[in-house]
């Protein structure tokens, strides 16, 4: 009965006593090596002279332990499991060796690797890519800005960016797309290349990215959530709309500790209706009024308690606080991380970005 199910296996099954004599082998292996090579050397069937340097067999009969270990024989890879056969008193008399054929296994296992350290390379040519779109000069004098971007994975949904429309009028957004990587990121490249800036309506030029959108992706499941401001220097007003941004951008001033939530409804840039419609707001600033922009990957970190940082502890944070925009979004980092218990931002669960923009001066 045994012999039977072992002769069923496709597996080669041998069994080879204290001094390496081969005493039985199943049919598979027999049929594989075209002959009957009981009474041989174990290594001798493999058209070996020697035994093996590193004898899995006499592993096995020095520790008493099955032992596991891959060998090449005939050009072919092979994962050897050699284990004890012992007597009633517990005394090794031989073992047996299981060998299974694992050479087409290895070849995909390499072909995933390799697939794997291009796939690498090309995420990080991508990273890279997303990275060289961020903003990295401020369009003018008369505003300092700062900003966190920090991925929880290779490529992030989120994205933001800074820039001069025209000599009196000053863009920002920030953005939050659906999901992470590739497809993400990708979006986030058709968002900087795509919104108009042009124009000085940011309800408009969301109603104008909605179509964009609709005729490149209508049949995507991904989506962008999108708050956009448009500062006017000459007349030290903030004109801003949203598109379905679900955190509340704010506008504070240290000096008079006074704040306001920016909230305004809007559609998030899909294909989920035919005609959306946008407003715009209009805000008048005063010198030394800060834009806080922030997607929810900061308010959504959570203690030990499963409580959530929140909007109120991000106020707390900005609240009175004097210091640059660049220092300030450090404090926001640590106060969160502190109370994720975590260090910084670096295992945070969904992507952190934060701006920050002080208005220095108006325009004369």
């Amino acid at each position: 009965m045994f012999e039977n199910i072992v002769d069923c296996m496709h597996d080669w099954v041998r069994v080879i006593d204290l001094n390496d004599n081969i005493i039985y082998v199943n049919k598979a292996m027999a049929k594989a090596l075209n002959e009957n090579p009981i009474g041989k050397k174990c290594y001798k069937a493999f058209e070996r002279d020697i035994p093996c340097e590193k004898c899995v067999s006499r592993a096995t009969i020095a520790t008493g332990q099955p032992q596991q270990q891959e060998e090449l024989i005939h050009n072919r890879t092979f994962s050897v499991m050699s284990s004890p056969i012992k007597d009633k008193d517990g005394n090794i008399i031989a073992v047996v060796e299981v060998l299974r054929d694992i050479t087409e296994m290895k070849k995909l296992q390499k072909a995933i690797i390799n697939q794997n350290k291009k796939l690498k390379s090309e995420l990080n040519i991508a990273k890279k890519l997303q990275y060289s779109l961020l903003p990295k000069e401020i369009p003018n004098e008369y505003v300092e800005f700062s900003y966190i971007y920090k991925p929880c994975d290779t490529l992030g949904g989120d994205f933001l960016d800074i820039f001069k429309i025209d000599t009196s009028h000053i863009g920002v957004y920030i953005a939050d797309v659906s999901g992470h990587g590739v497809a993400a990121s990708m979006l986030t490249v058709f968002l900087r290349s795509s919104i108009d800036k042009t124009i000085i309506s940011p309800a408009s030029a969301l109603k104008k990215l909605y179509i964009e959108f609709n005729n490149n992706f209508s049949d995507q499941d991904l989506y962008i959530t999108i708050f956009y401001a448009i500062f006017d220097i000459t007349s030290n007003t903030l004109v801003y709309s949203n598109a379905g941004l679900n955190v509340s951008p704010i506008v504070l001033n240290p000096y008079t500790k006074t704040f306001k939530l920016l909230r305004v409804p809007g559609i998030p840039i899909s294909n989920w209706v035919e005609n959306p419609s946008y407003e715009d707001k209009k805000l008048i600033l005063q010198n030394r009024d800060k834009l806080f922009l922030y997607t929810d990957g900061i308010v959504e970190l959570k203690n030990n308690k499963n409580e959530q940082f929140g909007e109120n502890r991000l106020i707390g944070v900005l609240q009175g606080n004097v210091e640059s925009p660049g220092v300030i979004l450090d404090r926001i980092i640590k106060a969160a991380s502190e109370f994720a218990g975590i260090e910084r931002y670096n295992n945070a669960a969904d992507d952190i970005t934060m701006a920050l923009l002080e208005i220095k001066n108006s325009k004369d």
